[in-house]
């Protein structure tokens, strides 16, 4: 092994290795023992971020794991085309490479376009999983937009259509003018900015007044340009301030056209006036109150965002409606929707109706995708009932057959799946599955796999005209196929029958809405078990924490704070890192903030830590909080752990090299430092698998990094060092097997967090016990033993290890040479064999000259003394004894002591918990409260004695 740990230098040849033995592949034929994972495909948009290495680090723990223990495991692994974003990226590559928009191109140039840049990105995705070290097997890579992932696409949309779960209709949604399409719900932001409220009268009809003796009625709006497409004005029914007025009439200003005035209870009395304009084309709660009164629908805007030249009519319900007043002023049409807001103001204001503006903090709706203000717009769309889906959704959650980690997320998911609406599954896209539906001259739909297939199926001719629906499906919709399809729905039932469901999946709290609870409707509706009943797509739901920066901030390119996951893998310059965090940025100020902060927090750019390193991190940081703060200089502290466990390992090879160490040896013929590193890593396997199998990674990060770098780097291989130099050739043996033993054992547990390393250190240990499998990965995971518990021998070492630490602060605080030799006074009576038996290496670890053991109790005078439980440690320092650190060390002993005597004396008179606890807790809760006070009564003595000196 190399001097030094060079991550670099390991981590890229030893990946290369793994992938050419084929140690990834996955028997897809195997029907027993099989353990399946599928990976959230990451979008083709962009390179993975922090988030990403998160999340596959800990399904890459879970994987490795289940491998050791046996399990044929399948981690499924894909990429997703992502259709807005992407097509939003390329377009606008396209718009900066070659200055054409949109409408200079068709769809199949733009298509072209996305497939090129569709290889790059996957490329560079597959490149950095890799180098994190995911144990995929890449021959099962999927694309949700490959050939038969389209067929299932299809096959899905096929199935819902004919079964009447998919319709087509006309309702309000929310359009994006930018992206010129439907999104959903979900993917609208509703931001907060400092807007205006305007107050403007609509005048009532024939002269009618209100109770405080007006001729109007002032409603409230933040969008005046919409009151073209009004239908009516709605007042609470129990207001008593115009509940008088309700079906009598007003008139709209600037059109005189007559509209309503309706009641419905849904109107806040106290919000505003009270009197709200209903204008069902642009607003989703007047929408609503519009389909309940059965009032007409008028669109007055298209789909650029512009008003319209004619105003279009939905639902008029014969209703009476004067259709001449409908008419759009001609100086509005055509006109933009934010400059006719302005327009419809000042006229407003010239006729005398405007009553007030206010500035008032108000929300607006934006596309996540696009930044644009996002416009209710009625539209033919496709549509998937949810109703019945959502029922059996949530049926199965209910049950128990799905468990959400943490359980608190089951909340979250119920509030949407309670309150869902039919899904809207069109996108006005170019980038997607292409909706299988054709159109004949007559507007008649025909849905099939393609055009060929249909004319067949409904004896089409040649002379029959179809043309294919131009639209695309929204991107969760084949998301939401994606634990079955991938396995390759409808075909491939045996690996469905092998992989399917899949035991749990790692994801965000953000998509529980967007992807989970899709998946659960759509995986129960298409997939059944044996038996006919509806299958699951998995078992668990393990949710992540948002990772942020380490002061709390969301990661994002305006901030400056984005880390780069391979950034701190292989390192960056300071000139590059600057470069990433600043290029294609408009704002200057940003800009200048940026380098600032980056320059004063990495003066020198990002050192590489490795990837094992990062995952250390990573798993460590793994908590159930739905915000994880990432601070970088926790990775260099994991670096160093691998360092350390790199160099103790030199040490074991450097002390074990040739020989043969596959021989078993009976333990309890062992050195007890022996003994006790054994009982540790047992106790240790226990904790750490149970952590494991719970999904709690953070805690089995942190007993893992607690047992390697203090019980077997810094005291088992300080505590070896003189039996491996001064002991007989048997105790060499003996120690060096169970030292090779245990690193051995070290390194199959530690190797689903930090696989590179691991393999790098076996490489240079298997051989020495004659294992015949080549890598770490298809070893046996450590297993509890039960016969290799021993209490007594914790007890033991514990001591062993106090006095070391006794003695080693008192050299320390007394500047007392370690080249020095002194002699140590010991009363011990319980464990005085123990230490009689260690007694070489307490003196070769402490230098020390003799240990005199004392058979009383007694004080020495003008010796130091320090006590623990029943041991007693006398020391002459040769020097003036410091009595204030003196009394300051047996104040703390005795404040430790008193609270240990407080909480004992509560058990001890708490009758619940004598009436419930074992008689030998009893006991030893008794016995353990005797002694701490009789130390404590030791310790009052000797500060008297310091106090009167």
């Amino acid at each position: 092994m190399d001097k030094i740990y060079n991550p670099k230098k390991i981590e890229k040849f030893i990946y290369r290795k793994w992938e050419s033995e084929g140690y990834f592949k996955t028997d897809m034929n195997c029907n027993k023992n099989n353990f399946c994972i599928m990976m959230p495909p990451p979008n083709i948009t962009g390179n993975l971020h922090m988030g990403h290495a998160f999340q596959q680090t800990i399904m890459d723990i879970i994987i490795r794991y289940q491998k050791m223990n046996g399990k044929n495991t399948l981690w499924k692994a894909g990429l997703d085309h992502a259709g807005i974003a992407t097509q939003l990226l390329v377009e606008n590559k396209i718009k900066k490479k070659k200055n054409k928009l949109r409408n200079n191109y068709n769809r199949n140039y733009l298509i072209k376009e996305i497939l090129k840049w569709k290889e790059y990105s996957s490329n560079n995705i597959i490149k950095q999983m890799k180098r994190l070290g995911n144990s995929v097997d890449w021959n099962n890579c999927r694309f949700t937009m490959d050939n038969n992932f389209s067929l299932s696409v299809r096959t899905a949309f096929i199935n819902l259509y004919n079964n009447k779960l998919i319709y087509k209709g006309k309702r309000l949604v929310n359009w994006d003018i930018k992206l010129n399409t439907a999104i959903s719900d979900l993917e609208v932001e509703n931001i907060e900015i400092k807007g205006y409220v305007y107050y403007i009268k609509y005048i009532l009809l024939n002269n009618i007044k209100t109770k405080n003796n007006k001729k109007y009625l002032i409603i409230s709006t933040t969008r005046p340009e919409t009151l073209l497409g009004d239908v009516a004005v709605a007042v609470n029914p129990k207001d008593n301030r115009y509940k008088n007025l309700i079906g009598y009439q007003v008139i709209l200003p600037i059109i005189n056209r007559i509209i309503p005035i309706i009641g419905d209870d849904s109107i806040d009395m106290k919000k505003h006036t009270g009197c709200v304009k209903i204008t069902p084309a642009h607003d989703f709660n007047d929408y609503n109150i519009g389909i309940k009164h059965k009032l007409p629908i008028i669109n007055i805007l298209n789909k650029k965002g512009f008003i319209k030249k004619k105003a279009k009519i939905y639902n008029d319900n014969n209703f009476n409606i004067d259709y001449k007043k409908i008419i759009i002023p001609k100086k509005y049409q055509n006109v933009d929707r934010f400059i006719a807001r302005k327009k419809i103001i000042e006229e407003i204001k010239n006729l005398k109706l405007l009553k007030n503006i206010k500035k008032k903090k108000i929300f607006v709706p934006l596309g996540d995708r696009s930044g644009s203000i996002i416009e209710p717009l009625i539209t033919n769309q496709w549509y998937l009932k949810t109703s019945n889906l959502s029922k059996k959704a949530i049926k199965i959650v209910k049950k128990k057959k799905i468990e959400f980690i943490p359980k608190e997320y089951e909340k979250v998911y119920y509030s949407w799946m309670y309150n869902i609406k039919d899904w809207c599954i069109s996108r006005q896209l170019w980038w997607g599955h292409r909706i299988p539906a054709w159109y004949d001259k007559n507007n008649k739909i025909y849905v099939g796999n393609n055009e060929k297939e249909i004319r067949i199926k409904y004896n089409l001719n040649n002379k029959n005209i179809l043309y294919q629906d131009k639209d695309v499906l929204d991107t969760w919709f084949s998301s939401s196929l994606w634990t079955f399809a991938s396995l390759g729905w409808p075909n491939k039932e045996n690996y469905l029958n092998n992989f399917h469901p899949t035991k749990i999946l790692i994801t965000g709290f953000d998509i529980i809405f967007f992807w989970i609870a899709r998946m659960i409707m759509l995986t129960m509706y298409f997939i059944k078990d044996s038996n006919g009943k509806s299958q699951i797509p998995f078992k668990k739901i393990y949710i992540t924490g948002l990772i942020k920066d380490e002061n709390g901030y969301k990661m994002s390119k305006s901030k400056g704070n984005i880390i780069d996951p391979i950034d701190v893998i292989d390192g960056i310059n300071l000139k590059n890192l600057l470069k990433k965090r600043t290029e294609n940025m408009i704002k200057n100020k940003l800009v200048k903030k940026i380098i600032y902060e980056t320059k004063k927090k990495f003066p020198y750019g990002i050192k590489s830590s490795g990837a094992d390193a990062l995952r250390f991190t990573l798993s460590s940081i793994s908590s159930i909080n739905r915000n994880i703060n990432l601070d970088i200089n926790k990775i260099t502290g994991y670096r160093n752990f691998c360092n350390k466990l790199w160099n103790a390992s030199r040490f074991v090879l450097f002390n074990t090299k040739k020989k043969n160490y596959k021989n078993n040896i009976k333990i309890k013929k062992n050195y007890k430092i022996n003994i006790w590193i054994i009982v540790k890593l047992n106790n240790l396997i226990k904790k750490y698998r149970i952590n494991l199998d719970n999904y709690r990674f953070d805690l089995a990060s942190n007993v893992l990094y607690d047992f390697i770098w203090n019980e077997f780097c810094d005291w088992y291989i300080e505590l070896i060092k003189p039996i491996l130099k001064y002991g007989s050739k048997l105790e060499k043996f003996k120690t060096k097997y169970i030292l090779i033993n245990v690193l051995e054992i070290i390194l199959r547990l530690s190797h689903p967090i930090i696989p590179f390393i691991t393999e790098k250190i076996w490489q240079k240990i298997f051989f020495l016990k004659n294992i015949k499998k080549k890598t770490i990965m298809l070893q046996k995971f450590p297993k509890y033993n039960l016969k290799k518990k021993n209490k007594l021998i914790l007890i033991q070492m514990n001591l062993l290890k106090k006095i070391i630490i006794i003695i080693r602060n008192l050299r320390y605080k007394y500047k007392i040479s370690n080249k020095k030799s002194i002699k140590i006074f010991l009363y011990e009576k319980k464990h005085f064999l123990f230490l009689y038996q260690n007694e070489n290496i307490l003196k070769k670890i402490l230098n020390l000259k003799k240990i005199i053991y004392l058979f009383r109790d007694i004080e020495i005078k003008k010796f130091i003394t320090r006590i623990i439980d029943n041991t007693k440690i006398i020391i002459n320092i040769d020097n003036k004894i410091n009595i204030n650190y003196e009394l300051k060390e047996l104040n703390k002993c005795k404040n430790n002591l008193l609270k240990e005597i407080i909480y004992l004396e509560e058990q001890l008179n708490n009758k619940n918990f004598i009436l419930k606890a074992p008689k030998n807790i009893l006991n030893k809760n008794k016995k353990r409260l005797l002694l701490c006070k009789k130390i404590k009564q030791k310790i009052n003595i000797k500060i008297k004695e310091l106090k009167q000196k």
